[in-house]
């Protein structure tokens, strides 16, 4: 493992690249463990005008990797002499005496790497004998000496050679234009890409892969082939993705009038992968995770994702291809928006399938309870702590690092707030602005603001704080009743160095007497530290419904009472804001329950009564009650707590769940057997909503006592994903013979799936350790070293490991030194072969001063004990420093 000194680049230290691209002729001749790569570039001095009327006059240095090989190199057709270039580490360097009098020339150079040995699977690398590459952010210079920053587009032309049998199919990025035969049962296909792209965005694949195909037709009239690429064996398993990809097409042409503009869109299936999918021009590489479906294999929740990072990918063709970013600090331009973008795509095709509008509201109302579950358990965790940063960060050390849940979904929520204060078709039309400017171009966040700004005449000026201020808002709310009016107090907290937000607040009114469905919301701006607005409509008794559908990423502030959050959770029209309303409820009752409060038992019974109100309630949908039976996870809990104990934290939640499965124990049979689905295995809201409700009820009966033969009988008699993993679940909670039996059975059916595995493995390290058996720990490192675990697949650590760092606090430190001793083996072990993993699931204790003792101490001392690594990587080392920088709360 090589590794170089951490070095801080800053946003405010770039400038304009001296030398542009505009063409690369690129011939990979790939083998194994020899690929030769000559790449040709047309290189073209900047304008004065763009390098700010300064010259440039120094070398021309190139980016590269210690595992690349330089055979030759020729400027214009002749080869340079040694004194005219030097080869570091990780640089080309062009001594400018080269090409002084030079306003363009022509550079080639010919380089040869290992892919067989590039275990980071970052570059080209192999998996499963093909050939895939992943350049994001920084992997092309694993491929060849080049400039690597996303502000240098160029037009490329590839032609990909190998070895016939081994590697049938080759592709790379835009159409193809020609392919043939090669001496020596070699052959060849080139590749045109039309559109200038950054270097980051190329791709090739190489093997034997089988094909899904389908042709559609353009408004135009003309034709596009969508394709989506496996291996041998998995062509049954595509039908989904290749589904979700013509709808991604249909919707961004609708939405936004966005249209498919190559000859051929590709989807390239691999194992090996450490994202969930890239969005190269044309041809897009997926993680199998996200591409394989079948009822047998993939749960409802799978299918849901598959659709959405098909969408995501493929919405990335105008944000982020056709405009892409000028530096990597702008990322959220690309992925904050495009996250927007797939989120409101999920939203729609959930509400198209349903029957009735009400459906479709329920259906809009889950898919966006589950979107902003996700920002909570991660990225308000992000924000609390020492990785916090802007979505448009200041600094990095590995770019690879800021791949975070900041960047990505708070920035996707930034995005949702322009859409709520300029209105869905004003939001359309800075689209459209935006388009018209940049079609083509490498910009920044702030020429995507102004375009919103200027289509819309609306000042977006204090807006852009939410690009440069860290952490996540709490505003404190208070009120007061003026006859009909309710004066709404806002205030702002804000550390000293920042400057208030710019935050759209949707308030309505709940009265127990009203079935108010959203009817009276109201739209007001925060801009000041503290604001009364004046909400209309208010009776002697009406509640404020406050930031309804999360209208911005805010911590709520209010000290209700018991009986208010009951009375929203039973009455609030707004879907979100009432189960909201429940979470805060069971937040209170689990936080009573671990500080040993006397109003445990007040708030608890409040929680029963309203779940028991809502369970029962057959205007809400099957959908909706099972997110209200998703209570807050221990991650999340942890947050309120200063100086927090995960095992007591445990105690004190499944004290709540416990007593909610016997309180309403009634019910859970009940639910089960209404919810039952029967006939084809559709991934509907419907039906899903039906088998997430009979799930959950299960989980829930299991922990009430009785329910051991029903989850028995569901996992034997399942006939889909869903149901028998809902069983292997609630089979945690049940008896130690019952857990065993489904466990065992599970394994023994789905050995030889991988994906299926993953599951297995993720519910062994978030399970609980029952009395008398093993400790989860244990259970954890036996997977692990055993001989059937791939420790070099991103989805098995992500599955097994990485759940039970993240997802199992009270096993992982309840067993003090042990699990901590692990986690340093761990994920030396792995930043060893894959730094980027490594860094990710490092991440998992880098919020170690919000624990007591003898938990803090224990994680800063393996912290350090890990920081002295000498041979630690770039990427791990800054999550280390950066936690260990921390003080303690």
């Amino acid at each position: 493992m090589k590794t170089e000194a951490n070095t801080t680049v800053l946003r405010k230290d770039f400038t304009p690249v001296a030398w542009l691209v505009p063409k690369v002729d690129l011939i990979a001749d790939l083998v194994p463990d020899l690929t030769t790569v000559t790449c040709t570039q047309q290189l073209r001095r900047n304008s004065p005008k763009m390098l700010g009327g300064r010259t440039v006059d120094s070398d021309l240095v190139f980016n590269g990797d210690p595992d690349l090989s330089l055979i030759s190199i020729e400027l214009n057709g002749v080869a340079l002499s040694k004194d005219l270039y030097e080869v570091s580490t990780h640089k080309l360097a062009i001594r400018s005496a080269a090409f002084t009098e030079l306003d363009s020339f022509t550079l080639k150079t010919v380089t040869s790497s290992n892919p067989s040995k590039n275990s980071a699977l970052n570059g080209l690398y192999l998996s499963g004998g093909n050939f895939f590459t992943q350049c994001e952010a920084e992997g092309f210079r694993r491929i060849t000496w080049f400039q690597d920053r996303p502000d240098v587009m160029s037009e490329y032309h590839v032609e990909l050679r190998a070895n016939q049998a081994s590697f049938p199919v080759l592709l790379s990025n835009g159409n193809l234009v020609s392919k043939g035969q090669l001496a020596d049962g070699r052959h060849f296909a080139k590749w045109h890409d039309p559109y200038l792209k950054p270097c980051y965005l190329f791709a090739m694949v190489a093997g034997t892969l089988e094909v899904n195909e389908k042709t559609i037709t353009r408004p135009d009239g003309s034709e596009a082939l969508l394709q989506v690429w496996v291996k041998p064996g998995n062509l049954d398993r595509t039908h989904h993705a290749l589904q979700s990809l013509e709808a991604s097409i249909n919707w961004d042409r609708q939405r936004f009038g966005l249209e498919l503009d190559l000859d051929r869109f590709m989807i390239v299936a691999v194992d090996d992968f450490n994202m969930g999918a890239m969005e190269n021009k044309g041809l897009n590489i997926f993680n199998s995770a996200y591409v394989f479906a079948s009822p047998e294999l993939a749960t409802d929740t799978d299918y849901d994702n598959i659709e959405a990072i098909v969408g995501h990918e493929y919405f990335h063709n105008w944000t982020g291809n056709r405009v892409t970013c000028r530096d990597w600090f702008q990322l959220t331009l690309k992925e904050g928006l495009t996250v927007f973008r797939d989120q409101e795509f999920s939203s729609d095709m959930a509400a198209a399938s349903c029957q009735t509008e009400a459906e479709a509201q329920s259906a809009r109302a889950v898919n966006r309870i589950k979107d902003v579950t996700t920002l909570r358990r991660v990225q308000f965790v992000e924000d609390a702590g020492p990785m916090a940063h802007p979505i448009r960060p200041e600094a990095y050390q590995d770019i690879d690092n800021f791949y975070t849940a900041t960047v990505y979904e708070k920035g996707a929520e930034v995005i949702r707030m322009m859409q709520t204060l300029l209105g869905r078709d004003g939001f359309k039309k800075g689209m459209d602005l935006y388009f018209e400017r940049h079609d083509g171009q490498a910009v920044t966040c702030d020429d995507f603001i102004a375009a919103m700004a200027d289509a819309n005449q609306f000042n977006l000026n204090q807006f852009t704080r939410w690009y440069h201020q860290a952490h996540t808002p709490k505003i404190e709310f208070s009120w007061e009743h003026l006859g009909n009016t309710l004066a709404l107090h806002c205030k702002q907290i804000i550390t000293p160095s920042q400057e208030p937000f710019h935050i759209p607040i949707l308030v309505g009114i709940v009265d127990s007497s009203v079935d108010a469905h959203g009817q009276n919301n109201q739209l007001f701006e925060l801009t000041e530290t503290q604001q009364t607005f004046m909400v209309h409509g208010a009776s002697a008794r009406s509640l404020p419904s406050i930031a309804r559908n999360f209208s911005a990423p805010i911590v709520v502030k209010v000290d209700w009472t018991v009986e208010q959050l009951r009375l929203l959770a039973s009455y609030d029209g707004d879907p979100f804001n009432r189960w909201d309303a429940l979470q805060q409820l069971a937040t209170k009752s689990m936080l009573d329950q671990y500080y040993g409060n006397e109003s445990a038992q007040q708030s608890i019974g409040a929680l029963v009564q309203s779940l028991k109100q809502s369970l029962l309630d057959p205007k809400l949908s099957p959908a909706f009650k099972a997110e209200l039976l998703n209570l807050p996870q221990e991650p999340l809990l942890a947050e309120s707590i200063t100086s927090f104990d995960p095992v007591r934290l445990r105690a004190a939640r499944l004290t709540v769940l416990i007593t909610l499965a016997h309180e309403l124990e009634k019910h859970w049979p009940m639910l089960y057997q209404s919810n039952q689905v029967t006939g084809v295995y559709r991934p509907t809201p419907s039906d899903s909503g039906k088998r997430a409700l009979r799930n959950s009820a299960l989980g829930l009966w299991a922990m009430q006592g009785s329910a051991d033969q029903t989850i028995t009988d569901q996992y034997h008699s399942a006939t889909n994903m869903t149901d028998r993993l809902g069983a292997l679940n609630a089979s945690r909670m049940a008896g130690a013979k019952t857990k065993d039996a489904v466990f065992a059975a599970f394994a023994q059916s789905y050995r030889d799936e991988v994906l299926a595995m993953d599951k297995w493995y993720l519910a062994q390290a978030t399970s609980i350790r029952l009395a008398g058996g093993p400790s989860v720990l244990s259970q954890v490192k036996m997977i692990y070293t055993s001989n059937s675990f791939d420790r070099k697949n991103p989805n098995r650590l992500r599955s097994l490991v990485g759940a039970f760092f993240t997802g199992n606090l009270a096993e992982f430190h309840g067993g003090e030194a042990e699990g901590y001793a692990f986690w340093a083996e761990t994920i030396g072990e792995i930043d060893s072969f894959n730094p980027q993993i490594a860094a990710r699931l490092a991440r998992s204790l880098d919020r170690w001063n919000n624990y007591g003792e003898p938990y803090r101490g224990l994680m800063q001392a393996t912290l350090t004990q890990l920081a002295e690594k000498s041979d630690l990587s770039v990427s791990t080392r800054e999550i280390i420093s950066k936690a260990l920088k921390v003080e303690h709360a």
